[in-house]
């Protein structure tokens, strides 16, 4: 099990976070600044987290694994981009095949699935025509609650999923501890299992496993800003994703198995 921070952390970054909202609403710019530095330090790290995931990429392997996502695909708020769920998702997946795979993670930091279907998608239908991927991720939407849009929502996730292969496992929208936008999350993920069942996809259900970690998962689960998921944090995510991923990963060595004795 990876480290939590003390709840001491946590509800020093739960405090500084509702100073920042405060500050907004009364139009504090100073007080504004000092709250909302943890969030921009985490969003300066975002071309250190690209630049490691594109070095990540160059690692060979029989084994291949793409994922498309936003920051938490990154890593932000990790101590390290490996530690995000992409990243431990592809530590297990080496641990059990006892080599190394190569990963190509496409997620970029505070992408909705406006811009997935924009950015990523050209980037990966690209990666698809040179190789059949043994495994593909899909984790976006959280960015699309802040201007909620469920047609546009909707229309983004069905282009998204229409593009990926037949197997992708997709993961929820997570909970956001937020009562005021809960019923937006809840709606969206409404509206990813509706896609994605009647194009009989893999949902992994993030919303339940993130909602009942309760106030000891928002104090020591969180990274300094108080959004995005620490070490811990992540594990929860990988922990969720990983029974699907295994039983992928079984299923293929029983194929592979049965192919060998014909």
């Amino acid at each position: 099990m990876l480290p939590a921070h003390s709840p001491a952390v946590g509800a020093a970054a739960l405090a500084r976070s509702a100073t920042a909202t405060v500050a907004r609403a009364i139009g504090s710019d100073p007080l504004f600044e000092w709250a909302n530095r943890p969030l921009m330090a985490l969003a300066e790290m975002q071309p250190v987290t690209a630049a490691w995931w594109r070095e990540r990429r160059t690692q060979p392997g029989e084994f291949f694994y793409l994922a498309l996502g936003d920051s938490t695909a990154q890593g932000i708020g990790a101590s390290t981009p490996g530690r995000s769920y992409v990243g431990q998702l592809a530590d297990r997946i080496e641990a059990r095949l006892g080599a190394p795979i190569a990963v190509t993670n496409l997620g970029v930091s505070g992408a909705p699935s406006r811009l997935c279907v924009r950015d990523q998608l050209p980037r990966a239908r690209k990666v698809l025509a040179k190789r059949s991927p043994d495994l593909v991720t899909l984790a976006i939407g959280a960015n699309d609650i802040a201007e909620w849009d469920p047609r546009a929502f909707h229309r983004n996730l069905s282009t998204i999923l229409d593009a990926l292969p037949a197997d992708t496992i997709v993961g929820e929208v997570p909970c956001f501890h937020l009562p005021w936008n809960d019923r937006k999350v809840r709606e969206a993920n409404r509206i990813l299992r509706t896609i994605a069942e009647a194009r009989d996809l893999t949902v992994v259900p993030l919303y339940e496993a993130t909602r009942r970690r309760g106030i000891p998962g928002i104090l020591t689960e969180f990274a300094e800003d108080a959004f995005h998921p620490n070490d811990r944090g992540y594990e929860i995510w990988a922990d969720t994703f990983w029974p699907f991923v295994s039983a992928r990963l079984a299923g293929e060595a029983s194929a592979a198995a049965s192919s060998a004795a014909r």
